[in-house]
């Protein structure tokens, strides 16, 4: 059934971050983002650029990581964008079988922000615990959503990247 996207209270916002760094990375990660686009229930308003990024945390001598962000307009709760990512992920190669954090992948979508929610369950965090300490996540988030504002935190997204780059920069 199609959204009714007049109707204001069945629409949402969400950030969700794209990485990979296994196999076709930036074919891949547009992949995702056209199989998001064929959605009824999901609306692509904003793609950033890509950038190879290192790996951080995880095994030694990984490849690097194509990453980006895109802002989405969704009828979809977090939990059901949760899953859908995690659909894409799957029928896009991802293998979760390995145990362990920060592994190689050939794609990585998570759910950085979603409308100013504050959710703490045991697999949907948002926002994204990490996003305001990483700045392969906050550079391309920043370019599609600079003034959206961390619901904990209280500071644009903006913000928060010129506030790491200056702390990286000590």
């Amino acid at each position: 059934m199609k959204p009714n996207w007049e109707d204001v209270a069945n629409r949402h916002r969400a950030c969700i971050a794209l990485g990979a760094n296994l196999g076709e990375r930036a074919p891949t990660l547009l992949r995702a983002v056209q199989m998001l686009r064929e959605r009824d229930d999901v609306r692509v308003l904003a793609v950033s650029l890509f950038m190879e990024t290192d790996p951080v945390g995880g095994p030694p001598a990984q490849p690097r990581y194509v990453n980006g962000a895109a802002l989405l307009e969704t009828s979809l709760t977090a939990r059901e964008l949760l899953t859908l990512l995690l659909d894409i992920e799957r029928e896009l190669g991802r293998d979760r079988s390995t145990p362990g954090r920060n592994l190689p992948r050939k794609v990585d979508l998570d759910v950085l922000l979603y409308d100013d929610e504050i959710l703490n369950e045991a697999d949907l965090k948002v926002p994204h615990p990490r996003l305001h300490e990483r700045l392969f996540v906050l550079q391309p988030l920043a370019e599609i959503a600079p003034d959206w504002v961390h619901p904990v935190l209280k500071k644009r997204v903006g913000t928060l990247l010129s506030e790491l780059k200056t702390s990286q920069a000590v």
